[in-house]
């Protein structure tokens, strides 16, 4: 089927997932290469999900982007049958598809992808790249124009804090707990820019100061960032980079469920001619990244406007209320809420991932792995058939959009 024009489209109903995995050898534990011939055993089968699947910066890591999807439930479908894709072809190649936001045991040296611009990446940033084995959940939605997309993530500058709390999934580094819920944030810091996206009044400034950056040479060129939420430089959406790669298709759907109601509230916002607050201050917003970093949802978090501490378990059910109404509209609230409690309950990836180190990295690797995809072979093409790709109206058509490589 022909994809639909973002233009034909109710602006904020458009969503699509890029989520990011590491290959672990299932004997180590510590990840592998082999992207290059996953993603080929990939490409020659039929893919029910109709995702769409890259290289990574290093050759231990892999990318699948879904099709554009108007609802939760397809979505979650399809999310689920692209990790089962990936996972089949893993595990044909001696690999585990693990979904981490930092690599428990790493590659000793992981090589870089083929590519002229991994290759500058590489030459750019040298030592900070060199094992950065760190992996994100994007989810785009589309919205009809840049000038829209950069108010709109004028209002989710808040809340971007909160949306990495709710998806932290990286305590462990280099065979060790960092004492983090996010240590791939940590990672993400030592880039030029890095954190809450700065407040711009249009979407001519925006570019004029991404320019700027890569005027400046400390990005490879003007699509390139490392903010948090941002305008696509390629689509009309708005593309939310917050979250840590999450450890089952469900919470990536919760990511994508309350980023998705975060643009309808602030769309609704624009509409009735409200401009977002450029609140948080710098060292505020800073702040709050970094106590969602520290502590996921088990402790404090910073609340971005009244500036003191407060649970992050409070400021995940403040997100909740403050989107319920645009869940309503799109009927997703009670399963949003479900799934966030679920979170809640159970913790994040990151307390599942120290419960599972009791029996050592290794256990930590073999648990990720069957959270990554449980049922890697169930989903049929009946249950994910494909009526669009993100083509045109939502991620995947920019390639590559790894924690680096933007």
């Amino acid at each position: 089927m022909r994809p639909t024009a973002i233009s034909e489209q109710e602006p904020g109903l458009t969503v699509g997932v890029e989520e990011e995995f590491l290959l672990a050898d299932p004997a180590t534990g510590e990840t592998t290469p082999g992207a290059e011939a996953v993603l080929a055993r990939t490409r020659n089968l039929p893919t029910p999900s109709g995702a769409q699947f890259y290289l990574e910066l290093l050759g231990t890591q892999v990318e699948a982007a879904s099709a554009v999807c108007t609802d939760l439930p397809t979505l979650g479908r399809r999310l689920a049958a692209a990790r089962g894709e990936l996972a089949a072809s893993a595990r044909q190649e001696g690999a585990l598809l693990v979904s981490s936001g930092t690599a428990p045991l790493p590659c000793p040296v992981p090589a870089t992808s083929e590519g002229e611009r991994f290759s500058r990446i590489r030459d750019l940033y040298a030592g900070v790249v060199r094992d950065y084995e760190v992996s994100g959940c994007h989810v785009h939605v589309g919205v009809p124009d840049r000038d829209t997309a950069v108010a709109v993530v004028n209002h989710l500058r808040p809340w971007l804090p909160t949306l990495l709390a709710v998806s932290a999934n990286s305590p462990h580094a280099a065979g060790a707990d960092t004492g983090y819920a996010s240590w791939r944030m940590l990672q993400q810091a030592r880039f030029p820019g890095a954190g809450l996206p700065p407040w711009f009044p249009s979407a001519e400034d925006h570019d004029r100061e991404t320019a700027r950056l890569a005027e400046c040479g400390v990005v490879v060129d003007p699509a390139m960032s490392f903010w948090l939420a941002r305008p696509s430089p390629r689509l009309p959406t708005v593309e939310v980079r917050a979250a840590d790669a999450v450890p089952t298709a469900e919470e990536a759907v919760l990511q994508a469920a309350l980023t998705r109601g975060l643009v309808r509230t602030a769309l609704a916002e624009l509409a009735a001619g409200r401009t977002a607050s450029r609140a948080p201050r710098e060292q505020v917003g800073a702040a709050a990244v970094w106590a969602a970093a520290r502590y996921g949802l088990a402790g404090d978090g910073v609340h971005p406007v009244e500036e003191r501490r407060v649970p992050a378990a409070r400021l995940a059910a403040a997100l909740l209320d403050h989107v319920a109404p645009a869940l309503e509209e799109t009927g997703d609230l009670d399963r949003t809420r479900a799934l966030l409690g679920r979170v809640l309950r159970a913790g994040t990836g990151a307390v599942h991932q120290r419960r599972a180190a009791a029996g050592g990295m290794r256990a930590v690797v073999e648990a990720l792995a069957r959270r990554t995809s449980p049922h890697p072979t169930s989903a049929n093409g009946d249950e994910a058939d494909v009526d669009g790709r993100m083509d045109g109206i939502g991620a995947g058509t920019a390639g590559p959009s790894s924690e680096t490589a933007r």
